[in-house]
Order: C-alpha cells, then sequence, then structure tokens
C-alpha cells in the first residue's frame, strides 16, 4: 500500500470531523433533535405542519453548502465511473438499505455512536464489516481495484 502524499490532507479532514462532529451536538443540545440526513428527509414527508420548516432548511443548508464553498475554495474534481443506471440502482439500494437500518452509515456513526446507542453502535460495526469484506473480496478475490 502507498500512499498519495499529495491528497494525503489530515489536518483538514481533522478539522471537517471535528466540524460535523460540533454541529451534530450543536443540533441534539439546541433542538433536541438527532441530525441523522435520512430521519429529517424522511420526517419531512410525514410531517406535521410545524415541524416541516427546519427541516426544509437543514435540507436547503445541504443543497446550499457546495455553492457557499465555492466562495472561497475550488471545488474538488469529482469523477464518477458508473452510468445512470448503475447510480439509480445503488441509490434505491442505499435508500432501501437506510429504510431497513432505521438510519444511514453517517447517522448512526456520527450522531448514533456519539449517543452510544447499542443500535448505532451495532449498525456502525456491521457497516465497516461489510466495508472491510468488500474491499478484500474486491481487491484480492476478484483482483479488481478499489
Amino acid at each position: 500500500m502507498t500512499l498519495d502524499w499529495l491528497n494525503f490532507t489530515p489536518w483538514t479532514a481533522l478539522a471537517g470531523g471535528l466540524l460535523i462532529g460540533l454541529a451534530a451536538a450543536l443540533f441534539l443540545l439546541v433542538n433536541g433533535r438527532i441530525a441523522g440526513i435520512s430521519g429529517i428527509l424522511g420526517g419531512l414527508l410525514r410531517a406535521p405542519a410545524g415541524d416541516r420548516r427546519w427541516r426544509v432548511a437543514f435540507l436547503l443548508g445541504l443543497v446550499a453548502a457546495p455553492f457557499a464553498w465555492r466562495l472561497f475554495a475550488a471545488m474538488p474534481v469529482a469523477v464518477i465511473e458508473a452510468g445512470p443506471l448503475q447510480l439509480i440502482v445503488a441509490g434505491l439500494l442505499v435508500g432501501y438499505g437506510t429504510q431497513l437500518g432505521s438510519g444511514c452509515t453517517s447517522g448512526h456513526g456520527v450522531c448514533g455512536v456519539s449517543r452510544a446507542s447499542p443500535r448505532s453502535l451495532a449498525a456502525t460495526l456491521l457497516f465497516m464489516a461489510a466495508g472491510f469484506v468488500t474491499v478484500y473480496v474486491v481487491r484480492h478475490v476478484l483482483g479488481g481495484a478499489v
């Protein structure tokens, strides 16, 4: 294994992780809500009228964030090596898994683990194990590159 030292950014990654954790903690402390995106989006579809505004504001903030970033720095180049059908199927599978797991990977990993939720601890361990197994199989069994 080699490290791509030009793209190895531990300090910015640490700062980003700290900001995500701080935002999740503040959201819980100020609003009494968990900042799980799938729960916020899913709750928008069935929320009472008084509960919709903060959900819409939160989601609009997620959409607006890259545009705000562009005011200060160049956007990173994203390369997607999948076709439209693969992306649609992948999105549907992620949505189904999110519903089945009562939350997404980041919701369980950031918000649930920090609250010591047993369900989130188990889910995060399973997500990580599945990722490890997938990388091993693709790299060493199938001979591909991940």
